[in-house]
């Protein structure tokens, strides 16, 4: 009767790949540090508008009041607006726009990512270079240019983010499906008559999504980023709050009101730590040459 090889423990086999990189993910402290945090700024942009109904362009106080006030816990900005409500209700575009921007990121690369390594030839060539074309070009000036001219809507600029950010993961997805097209299992697929849609969708694609997984990971935290900085330099609707329009509105002020820019700034910061915490995490769950690093 065959036997399993030492290095490879039967309960990880029996509790099959998907499984053993969870509990492989939960033995890493940091990743679930950054889970928790990540699970945190979740439930603050989900619940805190309903929490705390205050209105974060509403005049609450005397401008740059210092945080401590039983009316505005994290003090007020230039203008008298308080803090907490513009953390509570500015976190919602930034995390939203983030999140579908690298939802943009991983649909546009893996779409060109996988007919490129899958059909090779022509095709790989003519996408290749349309990858190279869209990597030269400065991904924030080229994203400055798109809302200009249409929009600084919550749509356009989710849009501009995730057009100019997905040559990396167009990259990656292209090298995966390259080493697993020539894998005994792809060949028998194509052997039996599969078409190329199921072999793509079916067979190659469900094997290279744990890389995949990984850089949309990052590139979450990446989308949040930019959507800060297109808001710190005014590129975003100014009629709705953002941690980056709290910050960009304020710089001005960084001396009297050290906390109408500390505050947004740190729940950026967090955000996108947790972030990639949880990326790491994944990295090291799903690739079995880091487990033991």
């Amino acid at each position: 009767m065959a036997t399993l090889p030492e290095d490879i423990p039967a309960a990880a086999v029996a509790r099959g790949p998907w499984r053993e990189a969870w509990t492989v993910f939960l033995r890493n402290r940091a990743a679930v540090m950054g889970l928790a945090i990540l699970t945190l700024m979740a439930l603050l942009v989900a619940f805190g508008p309903m929490l705390y109904a205050v209105d974060p362009f509403d005049l609450v106080g005397a401008p740059m009041s210092p945080p401590g006030s039983p009316d505005s816990p994290l003090g007020t900005d230039y203008l008298g607006r308080d803090i907490v409500a513009g953390l509570v209700w500015g976190g919602r575009p930034t995390v939203v726009v983030g999140f579908c921007a690298a939802l943009i990121t991983a649909l546009i690369g893996i779409t060109v990512g996988s007919l490129s390594g899958y059909y090779g030839g022509n095709v790989d060539r003519v996408l290749g270079r349309l990858v190279e074309l869209f990597q030269v070009l400065p991904a924030l000036l080229f994203a400055m240019v798109l809302i200009t001219l249409f929009s600084a809507s919550a749509v356009t600029v989710t849009f501009a983010i995730g057009v100019v950010a997905w040559p990396g993961m167009a990259r990656l997805t292209r090298a995966e499906f390259l080493r697993i097209k020539q894998l005994d299992f792809v060949r028998a697929a194509r052997a039996i008559g599969a078409s190329d849609a199921r072999i793509i969708l079916r067979t190659i694609l469900p094997n290279a999504l744990p890389p995949i997984m990984v850089s949309a990971t990052l590139a979450t935290g990446t989308a949040i980023l930019f959507q800060a900085g297109l808001s710190f330099l005014g590129l975003t609707d100014p009629n709705v709050m953002s941690w980056g329009l709290m910050i960009g509105s304020s710089r001005n002020y960084l001396r009297e009101a050290w906390w109408a820019v500390t505050f947004p700034g740190l729940c950026i910061f967090l955000t996108v730590l947790a972030i990639s915490l949880v990326g790491d995490g994944l990295n090291d769950a799903f690739n079995p040459k880091l487990r033991d690093r």
